[in-house]
């Protein structure tokens, strides 16, 4: 999907969001990460006792394949490069390795912080960790370098899941109903997305929780979102606010 000319005026972009089309979600899962690699869905989600990473048969919801972590972990953002799946923890200070291919563990790292977002340009990995911070990390989690991310001058926390979309990053901002678009170089936010309204009060229940979940697939550009514990995916388009 091309987003034009965003950042190429002075000011920050508008948009809303379109439906184009939804899909079953499973309201088990407490959305952390989504992604496509290769033509295949996929979505790690969060809670001590529930943290998970699946394959997501997109059209359905069906769970084609799934990982459980032990009830320590609590899974945070996730993503695939290089024939490996990386995926963090929040609290527990480590992130883990596996064989995309197959799911097979193969390492653990120490990670010093929380463990929020994660995505990648597909050179480095880029993860939040809740702060206005963008962290890009090498292969083995050695930091390269950050960027603060502003929008109009002012810091901007919270930022949680992460995708990389046609060159910048597009992060949910937690509790929020918010997305930003950021310019990975420098950090400043050239676009927000208001997805307010994007589920409806009738599919609301006391469970369901906040906005979380991007991603694109870069053979159509297509761009899907959920939340944690949603009964929905969506397919949206953009849509300028004027």
């Amino acid at each position: 999907m091309c987003l034009g000319c965003i950042g190429c005026s002075a000011g920050v972009k508008r948009y809303k969001v379109q439906v184009v089309k939804e899909y079953t979600h499973d309201t088990g899962a407490y959305t952390q990460g989504l992604f496509f690699d290769g033509g295949r869905f996929y979505e790690s989600t969060g809670q001590f006792g529930e943290s998970s990473f699946r394959e997501v048969e997109l059209a359905t919801g069906k769970v084609l394949r799934k990982l459980d972590f032990q009830q320590k972990y609590f899974a945070e953002g996730s993503v695939m490069l290089d024939g490996k799946l990386f995926i963090l923890t929040w609290l527990n200070k480590v992130a883990f390795v596996y064989d995309a291919a197959t799911l097979e563990y193969k390492q653990a790292y120490s990670y010093p912080r929380e463990g929020w977002g994660l995505t990648t340009d597909g050179k480095s990995l880029i993860a939040s960790d809740g702060s206005p911070k963008l962290y890009f990390l090498s292969q083995d989690f050695k930091l390269e370098r950050t960027v603060d991310v502003k929008m109009d001058g002012r810091s901007m926390r919270n930022l949680n899941e992460l995708e990389y979309i046609d060159g910048k990053v597009w992060a949910n901002v937690y509790t929020t109903d918010m997305i930003l678009i950021i310019n990975p170089a420098n950090g400043q936010v050239e676009a927000s997305i208001d997805c307010s309204g994007l589920l409806p009060r009738v599919l609301r229940t006391s469970a369901t929780d906040v906005l979380n979940g991007i991603a694109c697939d870069p053979a159509t550009g297509k761009i899907y979102l959920t939340g944690k514990y949603w009964p929905r995916l969506y397919e949206i388009k953009l849509v300028p606010v004027k």
